[in-house]
Order: structure tokens, then sequence, then C-alpha cells
């Protein structure tokens, strides 16, 4: 024998509506979708409510719970006092179409803008091979059962529906996270994509996504976190600035084209760019990236990979002792 309980369902549509009060029988064992569908048996056939699989896998049941963004087939009527008032509203964030039910096709225009993965054209299906470790990386943003709850949860369009033009939100940071890190997507602007048209700078991290995600995926400490590391690696970059400041832009994006004559102690890999030393078992002495005036040349400002390795070597504690110097300075000329 079940108990009565009482919620309060909103009722309406997108021109307005109000909360409504339904006593209603609950079972042990039963979740809140379960309840939704008992009301709708028998006192609100025309309750609109969205689900589908009922097993937590779909994401389309999302409403909010007593104000918390939840899974209505996820929340067990157990987690709540007998005598407290359930109320279920709608997703706050998105416009209502009828009751329960929200248009969320805000989130499927974004998905849309996301440049897809770009396999290396030499590569055809069945050839890609990937180290494990990769694969975990991001196979935990692969979870994601598009629920929108995260999206749901963000302040930054929740609070403010201007902002949706201009920010994604964390469904589609984590997406972008995971092309980023594959080692086999060739795209190399998808951190600049996320800063300029993704809106990733609108994040300050509150973590509110992380919270209510019911795949449990670290989305801000994971996903956000060091992608907005590695946009600040590449656009906030002290040496960086200081070369935007002395050299003009013209001069940086024509130095990508026109690589000084630098001399590397072995022969990079066929995609890293002449005079990047990623490898070097034995460091030499060679001379400076320097032009001809002796100043240092535009391309140690452009490197185009964030992070790019110390000509000191990888894994070494400083101060270094004069024989593992990679280079020395230009000697000065000699006065007549």
């Amino acid at each position: 024998m079940g108990t009565k309980r009482h919620f309060r369902i909103w009722r309406g549509d997108g021109s307005g509506g109000e909360l409504k009060d339904y006593q209603v029988e609950v079972n042990e064992g039963e979740v809140v979708l379960d309840v939704i569908h008992r009301v709708q048996a028998t006192q609100a056939p025309d309750l609109a409510c969205r689900w589908n699989c009922k097993a937590g896998k779909c994401g389309s049941c999302s409403m909010e719970i007593n104000g918390l963004p939840r899974l209505a087939c996820m929340t067990r009527m157990s987690t709540f006092d007998e005598s407290e008032t359930i109320t279920v509203t709608p997703l706050r964030t998105f416009p209502v179409i009828r009751d329960l039910v929200t248009d969320v096709s805000f989130n499927y225009e974004k998905a849309r803008e996301m440049p897809a993965f770009a396999p290396p054209p030499d590569l055809a299906p069945g050839e890609y091979r990937m180290q494990q470790i990769d694969v975990e990386r991001s196979q935990e943003f692969r979870k994601c059962i598009e629920c929108f709850l995260c999206q749901n949860t963000c302040h930054v369009i929740r609070d403010h529906e201007e902002n949706k033009r201009a920010f994604s939100g964390p469904r589609l940071f984590i997406r972008a996270a995971e092309l980023d890190m594959h080692p086999l997507d060739v795209r190399t602007d998808r951190k600049e994509l996320a800063q300029a048209e993704q809106g990733l700078g609108y994040c300050n991290i509150t973590k509110c996504c992380t919270e209510v995600c019911p795949e449990h995926i670290k989305i801000t400490d994971n996903a956000i976190i060091p992608m907005k590391e590695r946009v600040v690696d590449r656009r906030f970059d002290p040496i960086t600035i200081i070369g935007r400041k002395i050299f003009r832009r013209d001069q940086l994006e024509g130095a990508r084209v026109n690589q000084p004559n630098v001399h590397v102690t072995e022969s990079p890999a066929p995609h890293v760019p002449s005079g990047v030393r990623w490898h070097s078992p034995t460091p030499q002495p060679v001379v400076a990236a320097v032009d001809d005036d002796g100043r240092m040349g535009v391309t140690e400002f452009t490197l185009d990979r964030s992070g790019a390795a110390s000509p000191f070597g990888d894994d070494l504690k400083f101060p270094l002792p004069p024989e593992r110097l990679r280079y020395q300075p230009p000697t000065p000329p000699k006065p007549a």
C-alpha cells in the first residue's frame, strides 16, 4: 500500500502558466517519472512530459525537481521526506513548449557549428591507431547522454538570454576538448575556435555543470579548465605578447612562411616544423636562431604548438651546467 504525496507541477506553455497541486499515491521503489505517469493516468491526461528509456541513458526526462536540474527517471522518491512537497518544473534555461517539455534546439544548433572530427587525409577508415592512454583520456566525455542539465544550470545562459548567441555551453566544451585531445585530429584551430566562436571565456568555473551531470563527468576539471589553459598558452603567453608588441602583426603572419635557417641537432619528425627541437639525445652547442643583425628571429615568437619544448631539453633541472646548453650566444664581431 502506497502513501499519498503532495506534488506541485508546472502547467502551461510559452505564453505563461502556473503550478498546480496534485495529491498522488506513491509506492515503494518508485521514481519521480513513475509518479508523473500516474498523474497523467489518473488526474491530468493532458500533462505533457518528455521521456523515452526510463533507464537514465537517453536524457529525455530532464526537468527541475525542487529547483535542482535532474533526470526524473533517476530521482527516487525515497530521497524525499513523506511530508515534503515535490515541485516539478521545466528546464528554466530553454523556452517552454508545453508543461514539462522545453525546446532544446539551441543545443543542436550549437552542435552543428562544431567542426567535425578531421582525420589525416592519408588514413582510411579502419586504419586509425591510438594509444590506450589517448582512448581513456577522452572516453569520459563520450559518456554524455545529452540530457542538457549542464546547459540548463550554467548561469551564463540561464540568467542571461542574450549570451546564447555567443556561448555554446559545457556540453559543447567537452566535445571541443575531446577533439582537441584526439591524436588523429588534424585541425589545429580548435582552441582558437573555442575562445572566439564558442565563448569559452564566459565560463568562470563555478562547477555547477559538473554537480548536475548524471554521468558524473568532470566537465570543469577535465575539459573546460584544460581547454582554458591551452587557450591561455596560445593567446596570452608572455613571450608571444612581447613578440606582438615588438613586431607588426603582418610580420608575425609572414614569418610562418619564411622560416630562418636554424641548425637542428637531430632531424625532427615529419609533422614537426623545421627549427623546433623536439628531440635531441645528445645536446650540442649550436648557433642561436638570430638574424643577420644579431636579433632573435620573429619565428621564435610564433611556434605553431602550445607549450613548445625548451631548447635546454625536457625534464632537466636548473641551473644547467654549461656543457648541457644547446646553444651559445652569438660571438660579437671583433673591433676593426
